[in-house]
């Protein structure tokens, strides 16, 4: 291989390294509820944030479009997705369909040492519980979603650890569009309750659990649009 190959390659993999990292802090600012539904993600804009060129931009933004997070529009650009009812409702749907399944597999495989893991998790989300400010608070949100990765992850399914990262990363969307009160999105006790039964090997009621928390979940969307940030401030650290 040549010396210009090799740096045709370091280059491409420079502006793959950039394009992620950027693709990471716009998926955050979304997950976070720091950018609305709606608010449209500018590639000249994100690319000066960024001090990076469109080129990049686009890649990073391209990358949130195959999520689901981002939707690209003819002649208009890109905006932070804004779904509907009925997809809000359709992802947890889908939710219900997939996380019994999940809590079954992952009961079969589960170890005290991934138990002391989800307890170390559960201590996370109640520290960030017991903060105040909006650090605090979006940890507080990525901690409880991580609690569904996890069981994803101890199911020992790579795809279903993939899927359930995009309907994560959606129901906070759904919650940022419709969300009622200033709870955090997943119950700390209900997670509590899960990994309980987890830990007993009821499987039955870990399922049933499951179900009961993502229909409170759902119970707390109202249909309500709320106001977010724009692009400049909402990727503002505060």
């Amino acid at each position: 291989m040549t010396l210009l190959e090799n740096t045709a390659i370091s280059a491409d993999a420079g502006m793959e390294d950039r394009s992620l990292a950027i693709r990471e802090a716009l998926r955050n600012a979304i997950i976070d509820r720091r950018l609305a539904p709606g608010t449209k993600l500018s590639e000249a804009e994100v690319g000066s944030l960024f001090d990076v060129s469109r080129t990049v931009a686009r890649a990073a933004l391209q990358m949130l479009t195959f999520e689901g997070l981002v939707k690209t529009e003819r002649n208009r650009g890109a905006f932070v997705s804004n779904p509907s009812p009925e997809e809000a409702r359709q992802i947890f749907a889908s939710r219900r369909l997939i996380e019994p399944g999940i809590v079954a597999a992952a009961i079969e495989r589960i170890t005290p040492a991934d138990i002391a893991r989800f307890r170390a998790q559960l201590d996370e989300e109640a520290r960030h519980m017991n903060e105040r400010g909006p650090t605090a608070r979006r940890a507080e949100i990525k901690a409880s979603g991580d609690f569904h990765l996890m069981l994803a992850s101890a199911a020992g399914n790579v795809i279903l650890e993939k899927f359930m990262d995009e309907l994560v990363a959606r129901s906070s969307l759904v919650i940022a569009l419709y969300g009622r009160s200033g709870a955090s999105s997943c119950g700390h006790s209900e997670h509590t309750a899960v990994l309980d039964a987890l830990e007993k090997g009821d499987a039955d009621r870990a399922a049933a659990l499951m179900v009961h928390h993502i229909d409170h979940i759902e119970a707390d969307l109202d249909l309500q649009h709320r106001e977010g940030r724009g692009l400049r401030d909402a990727l503002t650290l505060v």
